[in-house]
């Protein structure tokens, strides 16, 4: 059964899940993705990009990455590395394999990728300031969830001038007051 949609990256998707399958990992379609698992537990998924195929390894940052070909998700993720590719061509059967053996046995240890400690966050002082002004702001923050605290500060911090990381702090709070994360409604 293919989990793969006719589209762009057909052909490198199927190369991919064949090479996965043979390194002995099970497959499953998760968020609408290959995803391939050992023992139960997510060790890979191939994602498709306007411009490029993407095998992306959920513990990735453990990765010895000895070809240097190991790509960051975005710039504030954490675990999830990816190899890219843009053509089947491009997909080394040894060396992807190496990668995926190398995943294999990082997942069968039990390996677990170091995340900043939940205190760790360091707050624009364009939230500091607001949690200090409106009651309840700061303890509503705090109850949030580790994922949802992050979601507010990246958010407001990506902002370049003061004015603007003011005005998401303001459109932030009553998010925050509600304890939805940034992203949910």
């Amino acid at each position: 059964m293919s989990t793969a949609s006719p589209g762009r990256w057909h052909d490198e998707t199927e190369k991919l899940r064949t090479l996965l399958r043979g390194c002995g990992l099970e497959e499953a379609t998760k968020w609408g993705k290959p995803c391939f698992m050992h023992d139960g537990r997510n060790v890979a998924i191939i994602q498709g990009f306007k411009g490029h195929c993407a095998l992306m390894f959920f513990k990735g940052a453990l990765l010895r990455d000895a070809a240097g070909l190991l790509r960051r998700q975005g710039a504030n993720s954490q675990a999830a590395r990816r190899l890219e590719f843009t053509g089947v061509e491009q997909i080394d059967a040894a060396v992807v394999r190496a990668y995926v053996e190398e995943a294999i046995a990082v997942e069968a240890a039990g390996l677990v990728v170091p995340m900043p400690a939940k205190d760790e966050l360091d707050l624009p002082e364009e939230l500091a300031r607001m949690m200090d002004e409106v009651p309840g702001l700061g303890a509503a923050f705090r109850a949030l969830t580790p994922g949802r605290r992050r979601s507010y500060v990246l958010h407001v911090a990506g902002a370049k001038q003061a004015k603007t990381r003011e005005a998401r702090v303001r459109r932030c709070v009553p998010g925050i007051l509600a304890g939805k994360g940034f992203n949910e409604r």
